[in-house]
């Protein structure tokens, strides 16, 4: 049987995609293959020049099958295929014998898109045509890098920022990483910075192993925060909003009056409380800010009386200010399905500040209201208090 462990490789799939994200990163392959050729042929002005470069082919598949990948963002491919085309035109019509031709273009392409950080594989390729192809490709000079390498490059990269972002709905082109300072510090909590990964935490993480990602950093942080998370699920267990929330609701609706309101909160000590229709769908949140927003605060005298006059109905048929809950509540409110698990409730809250957060159930009307208290006490292990 050991004669079949060769075997085992052939089960292990290089590319973590999906039946339906191959099929699409296939498709457009071809598509761009196809258009490429296509447009070069077009707008070729000269009869007998090559339609595409081979390397491109090897170029499609990293710009769709892997476009998080470093060496497929614009810069490493259109710069690393141009440059290295110049470098192998160079090489092909100054060296005559043909093996150390080709070493130096390899070599010197590498060294060069190394040099303007631009480093794209197929790029290599690239280098290496103008030397193997003879007479057929240095009788064009470093016309071959303009037809039909420029024009293959952008077209592709047109094409590549069409379907990947558009069509494929990817983030393309992903930031490069920035270069920040080696020194590693760990001071005191800030709480101003985010919870979770940073680039220079994974910059940190990678470099004593001198190890390469093809990913780019944000990507990375992306699906270890996701990993972190689906642990957490496991460890915790299926812990829905449903099982943490207040089902003790105070809400107002649209027409409730700004002191009803105001009493409301008060009398209970809310900090927010949802704004409801007929159907008891969250259509706002009102929050003590958007009581003292209407109000002068810089002029700190005879604050409470100006506070009584707000927040009391005006007798008159006029009013020279908000009477209702409607115009003074915030309409962007963010409401959790009670199906969710609270793992997703963390970023939410340690990360973008949402102090209260309403829940609703399938058909979007309010079933309840969790707090930072509600998620607290669910994260709270009871162990943790009494070690053994």
């Amino acid at each position: 049987m050991r004669y079949f462990r060769f075997l085992k490789y052939i089960t292990l799939d290089p590319v973590n995609l999906g039946f339906k994200a191959k099929l699409l990163a296939l498709f457009a392959c071809f598509c761009s293959i196809f258009f490429i050729a296509l447009l070069t042929k077009i707008v070729s002005p000269w009869e007998g020049f090559p339609m595409i470069v081979a390397s491109m082919g090897a170029s499609a598949v990293i710009l769709f099958f892997i476009p998080n990948s470093p060496l497929a963002q614009p810069w490493p491919f259109a710069g690393g295929q141009i440059l290295s085309s110049v470098v192998g035109v160079t090489c092909a019509l100054n060296i005559s014998e043909t093996s150390t031709a080709a070493a130096m273009a390899v070599g010197a392409s590498i060294m060069v898109m190394l040099l303007c950080r631009c480093l794209h594989p197929p790029a290599a390729a690239t280098s290496l045509t103008p030397v193997m192809a003879g007479h057929s490709i240095t009788s064009l000079g470093y016309s071959f890098v303009l037809v039909p390498v420029a024009i293959n490059v952008f077209s592709m990269l047109l094409l590549a920022l069409i379907i990947n972002r558009w069509i494929m709905k990817r983030d393309y082109p992903s930031p490069l990483p920035i270069k920040k300072e080696d020194t590693q510090r760990y001071d005191a909590l800030d709480p101003t910075q985010p919870i979770g990964f940073t680039e220079q935490d994974l910059n940190f993480a990678l470099k004593d192993d001198n190890v390469f990602i093809d990913m780019s950093y944000s990507k990375l942080s992306q699906i270890l925060t996701k990993a972190e998370r689906n642990s957490f699920k496991r460890v915790r267990g299926n812990i829905l909003c449903a099982d943490i929330m207040s089902s003790v609701i105070f809400s107002v609706e649209y027409g409730t009056e700004v002191e009803d309101a105001w009493k409301i909160m008060h009398k209970n000590n809310l900090k927010a409380m949802p704004v409801i229709d007929n159907a008891k769908r969250v259509i706002g949140i009102i929050t003590w800010n958007d009581f003292f927003k209407f109000i002068d605060l810089d002029i700190y005298e005879g604050f409470q009386q100006k506070f009584r006059h707000f927040i009391r109905r005006t007798d008159d048929v006029s009013a020279n200010k908000p009477e209702f809950v409607g115009y003074i509540m915030s309409k962007e409110v963010m409401t959790v399905s009670e199906t969710t698990h609270i793992a997703d409730l963390i970023p939410l809250m340690s990360v973008q500040g949402f102090r209260q957060i309403p829940i609703v159930n399938a058909e979007r009307r309010l079933v309840g209201m969790i707090y930072q208290t509600n998620l607290i006490a669910a994260l709270y292990n009871e162990a943790l208090a009494h070690p053994l």
